[in-house]
């Protein structure tokens, strides 16, 4: 796991500028409390990236498993805090306004969770089919994996429309898929499986039992108590498709 970079952080000036761009009373209380709560992480730590990241081997084989709470919160530089808050911001105004906030906290927790023990899972698998030792050992850190979830969801309560990957346009209902595709080519230092298990998590709440486990869990929760406020929504056009899902491994 590389250690974040000494000096002037660049992407976090950029991303406290949007944040007050869009205005901190524009922006839903989850959305915000979660930012904030990735950005005090990443300026005080609670463990060093090589004690919070996570991977088979320090889970599973020494049963590290607070690794599954501490990876999604913590990143490995300023560009991946920024790229990762940037989506979050706008992904955040936009399904928080939609769910109402306490539905958007517990989604927000169960993904975080979910991804990581997903992202494990795949992991293991891979260790175990393709006879690779190194998959259990892969030690990931970062919220997109969370974010790849959240788009599974922004897209299915908006399926129309076209994305731009790469120059070329998609339909939203293809765009993660697309996107994970993209990322890894552009990026092999990202998590394949990382932004496999948000998506797959994603598709587990819209297509599978886990919003209905959710609902059963939470039991008399209701889940339309919105966020009233000014509407804000970001254009999801340009550099988002690609810069904004970041997920580092060694």
């Amino acid at each position: 796991m590389q250690r974040r970079s000494r000096g002037i952080n660049t992407g976090l000036i950029l991303l406290l500028s949007q944040i007050f761009h869009v205005g901190i009373n524009n922006i839903p209380p989850v959305t915000l409390a979660t930012l904030a709560l990735n950005i005090w992480l990443f300026l005080s730590p609670l463990k060093p990236l090589h004690s919070s990241c996570l991977s088979v081997e320090k889970c599973y084989q020494y049963k590290d498993w607070q690794r599954l709470l501490l990876s999604p919160l913590h990143h490995a530089d300023d560009w991946h805090l920024y790229f990762n808050m940037a989506s979050m911001l706008w992904k955040g105004i936009n399904l928080e306004r939609r769910l109402g906030s306490r539905w958007f906290a517990y989604v927000i927790t169960t993904f975080s969770l979910l991804t990581g023990v997903v992202y494990l899972l795949l992991q293991f698998a891979l260790a175990e089919f393709m006879d690779e030792p190194e998959f259990r050992r892969n030690c990931a850190v970062g919220f997109s994996g969370v974010l790849f979830a959240l788009k599974v969801l922004n897209n299915h309560y908006c399926p129309g429309g076209f994305v731009n990957v790469m120059g070329f346009p998609v339909p939203n209902r293809f765009a993660c898929w697309a996107e994970l595709v993209a990322i890894h080519l552009l990026s092999p230092g990202t998590s394949f499986a990382g932004h496999l298990a948000g998506i797959l998590v994603g598709l587990m709440y819209t297509q599978g039992p886990l919003k209905k486990i959710m609902e059963a869990c939470a039991g008399i929760f209701p889940s339309n108590t919105g966020y009233s406020g000014q509407q804000y929504y970001f254009n999801s056009s340009g550099k988002y498709f690609i810069s904004f899902n970041k997920f580092h491994t060694d």
